[in-house]
């Protein structure tokens, strides 16, 4: 039995991959997803005949021919036993490798790539941190992780791509991420798996996973002229925040120098972490994070600012290190030369009118 079950299970595994009812496993994740579905295949095929077997042979063995009088049959503890807990040990095994898979799938690695993803009804925008937009698009390179930030703009979304075995909601308000690492060059197709309206099944794009060398190449020759940050800056610039948050002792509001991923002291006495979550949170409901020391005068933007400003505005905040940039940041005055000499389009795009 020990030489006939890893055969049977790397056989099961070839029909899998060789099989259409499956999709190619184009990422590092993949062969782990699909080595847990098999085990709770096998597992259910097993218990499905077992069961069979045992309703078919009672059914044989106490038919009305034979036992014309119902007799009791007295219980076996050491058989209640057994098939309690084989079926709790095989549950828990399920639990415990889908515990440690799910934990593999959504804690990217620190080195990943960062690529936004905005959903829209009925389209998916993707956004790189060099400035390169895509609609219903998303290039990236192949043996890399790629940590995917998602958002939705109206309704509830999910960002599915089968072939990395990997699937996310994009919920309106709040960041959700996920990440993969494409292990081979190809094209792989993008869904949303989540009813979204009328043109729902048209939401529907392409991953192209590319080699390195050819990654670098399309990223030069796409991008809008400005990267997230710098875009953010504008928008930074543009809204009047280097006012307020310009670094000096005595400015109105909290130095942004070094604040991502920090963790800061709130008017309420309780902590946060400066992440992408809290940075959106604080700028939309600037009440309900008030830092320690600073009157809640900051004006709330909800409304004036859309998804893709927000994710500059994080963007930029992100790459401040000293306070040197934001008293340089660009005022409003300087915004609409800059842009006619060959900043991006979208530079604006942030802001309602």
């Amino acid at each position: 039995m020990s030489h006939i079950s890893p055969v049977l299970w790397q056989f099961l595994t070839n029909w899998m991959k060789a099989s259409p009812l499956f999709p190619p496993e184009a990422s590092t994740i993949a062969p782990y997803a699909d080595a847990l579905y098999l085990f709770l295949v096998v597992i259910t095929i097993i218990g499905l005949v077992l069961v069979g077997a045992l309703v078919v042979g009672f059914s044989v063995r106490y038919r009305k021919e034979r036992s014309p009088e119902a007799t009791q049959i007295e219980g076996s503890t050491l058989l209640e036993a057994t098939w309690t807990l084989i079926p709790l040990g095989l549950f828990l095994i399920a639990f415990i490798w889908g515990a440690l898979l799910y934990f593999r799938i959504y804690n990217p690695p620190t080195n990943a790539m960062q690529v936004y993803v905005v959903g829209k009804q009925w389209m998916w925008k993707a956004e790189h941190p060099g400035g390169q937009h895509e609609i219903n698009a998303l290039h990236i390179p192949i043996g890399r992780p790629v940590q995917v930030t998602m958002i939705s703009q109206d309704v509830f979304h999910s960002f599915s791509i089968p072939d990395f075995r990997v699937k996310r909601e994009a919920i309106p308000g709040r960041y959700t991420t996920v990440w993969f690492e494409a292990t081979q060059p190809g094209r792989y197709h993008i869904f949303c798996t989540q009813y979204c309206g009328t043109e729902h099944s048209g939401m529907i794009g392409w991953v192209t996973a590319m080699t390195p060398d050819a990654y670098a190449a399309w990223a030069a020759g796409s991008t809008s002229g400005a990267s997230l940050a710098q875009n953010g800056e504008r928008l930074f610039a543009s809204l009047g925040c280097n006012a307020c948050h310009s670094g000096d002792p005595a400015a109105r509001g909290p130095n942004l120098a070094q604040v991502y991923d920090s963790r800061i002291r709130l008017q309420d006495g309780t902590t946060a972490v400066v992440d992408d979550a809290y940075l959106r949170d604080a700028i939309l409901n600037p009440s309900q994070h008030v830092p320690a020391g600073y009157a809640p005068i900051m004006p709330t933007y909800q409304g004036q600012i859309n998804e893709d400003g927000m994710i500059d505005l994080v963007e930029y905040i992100k790459t401040l290190h000293s306070n040197y940039r934001v008293q340089q940041t660009l005022n409003t005055t300087q915004l609409s030369s800059t842009q006619t000499n060959g900043a991006a389009p979208e530079a604006h795009a942030g802001v309602k009118p």
